[in-house]
């Protein structure tokens, strides 16, 4: 880790550091003020939480953006001290010397592999509300399933609901945001079958990315909308006339551009973007893929991704007549997957071959459809001249001539790029050869058939 990244991690570590102390402080006056021993304050919301104004961590950043206050900030930081400072709850492991147990209202859990005090709601509710009846009550509505720490995923709840009731459930802290909460870096998923994406990223630039200016000027648009939608949904209050959300489609030849364009939108707007395994998503088991599609979109949704679809029709295609159960359950999944995207507040890009093969239903909600042509003969003369940049080349090589004379997209020259390099490495030479070069374009003709 570079110098960078450790100012980041030092800011959050310094906020969590006054947050854990404010913690610390509370749970001391509770247990004082619970057992009539003397104790500074009357009510322990009369311990304010730290300031956060001119907190630049991502730790108060998370807490100003989702609005979080004084109940919601104790809840959070309880459910992070089991893995920041676990001796900050020792004195919840106080027993009770006429029973021989531990104090029942304390809450929390102290069996498993954790070894210390593991709090739960009841935890939270202590704290917060001593003895008070109507406090504990009114608490309940802090976890409910839409209220934010939960609608954010800033907390899970385990499955104690049913057998020890809501204040059984231990506190922990959501996946998703662990990662941004402890040392400020965004939560990056694992590929799996539970999360069927990976993060799509490119070294190269705009300028690398050889397009028609309309084609350009459309994907500008999808770039123009991340940087001022809020803006317009907010200030301008379009919000009730303009759904959040953008859906474009790439549809065009292989090859020509909509994957890079894709990675492209979000290094330039710093959004990760996420590439959709589709082989992954389609289950034959009937819910399977609206769950794993669900898992992906919710995850998304949390993060202000941008989601891409490549070979979107294996998915997003046309509707079939239904004519069996088969067909029935792939209709229910197109019809999960419209509300999805109906519902998706952030940006969703899906790429095709063909257009005719999306269905009608999505087309319709397209806020834009580009067209990724084969390039022509100067737009490959730039391709050719871009991708071999960096090697040294036999004097007969005329890119003019190679541009005028073969139809290629930028992936195919790409791969001419590869082969022509590696056989003049096998050759240990440092010079690309024309031989190679027309070698490398008759094997990306073969793969269509085609003889040059």
């Amino acid at each position: 880790m570079g110098a960078v990244d450790l100012m980041p991690l030092a800011d959050n570590a310094a906020t969590l550091e006054r947050e854990l102390e404010w913690a610390a402080a509370l749970i001391d006056a509770r247990i004082r003020l619970y057992f009539g021993q003397e104790c500074s304050v009357a009510e322990v919301r009369e311990i304010a939480p730290p300031a956060l104004r001119d907190d630049r961590s991502a730790y108060a950043g998370a807490l100003r953006e989702h609005e979080l206050d004084f109940e919601h900030r104790l809840v959070l930081i309880l459910a992070l001290i089991p893995q920041l400072r676990p001796q900050l709850l020792d004195p919840f492991l106080m027993r009770n010397a006429n029973l021989e147990r531990g104090f029942t209202e304390f809450g929390g859990i102290t069996s498993g592999n954790h070894g210390g005090f593991w709090p739960t709601l009841e935890t939270a509710a202590f704290i917060l509300c001593g003895d008070d009846l109507a406090g504990r009550l009114a608490l309940r509505d802090l976890f409910g399933p839409e209220r934010v720490l939960r609608r954010q995923k800033l907390i899970e709840l385990g499955d104690g609901q049913e057998t020890h009731g809501l204040f059984g459930n231990a506190l922990r802290v959501g996946r998703e945001q662990i990662s941004r909460l402890t040392t400020g870096e965004p939560h990056q998923p694992g590929f799996s079958n539970h999360f069927p994406a990976k993060r799509l990223h490119t070294p190269l630039e705009w300028e690398d990315l050889v397009l028609e200016q309309s084609v350009f000027d459309d994907v500008q648009e999808i770039r123009a909308w991340i940087q001022h939608g809020p803006t317009l949904l907010r200030d301008w209050q379009l919000g009730r006339k303009i759904k959040p959300g953008f859906r474009s489609l790439f549809y065009g030849p292989p090859g020509t551009g909509k994957t890079l364009t894709a990675a492209l939108l979000g290094k330039s707007t710093r959004l990760d973007v996420y590439r959709v395994d589709l082989s992954l998503v389609v289950s034959k088991y009937i819910g399977e893929t609206e769950k794993n599609l669900g898992n992906v979109f919710d995850q998304a949704e949390n993060h202000n991704w941008i989601l891409f679809f490549d070979e979107a029709d294996a998915l997003f295609g046309k509707r079939t007549q239904t004519s069996s159960a088969n067909d029935r359950y792939a209709n229910q999944e197109v019809a999960y997957l419209l509300q999805r995207l109906e519902d998706f507040p952030g940006v969703v890009i899906l790429a095709t071959n063909l257009k005719g093969n999306i269905d009608e239903a999505f087309a319709r909600r397209f806020q834009s459809m580009i067209y990724f042509a084969m390039p022509r003969p100067e737009q490959r003369l730039q391709l050719w001249r871009k991708a071999f940049a960096s090697l040294r080349l036999e004097a007969e090589v005329d890119w003019r001539r190679i541009a005028d004379e073969f139809e290629l997209a930028g992936g195919a020259i790409i791969n001419v790029l590869r082969y022509a390099s590696l056989m003049a490495l096998r050759r240990e030479v440092d010079i690309v050869s024309l031989h190679d070069i027309r070698q490398g374009i008759r094997r990306e003709f073969r793969k269509d058939g085609k003889v040059v």
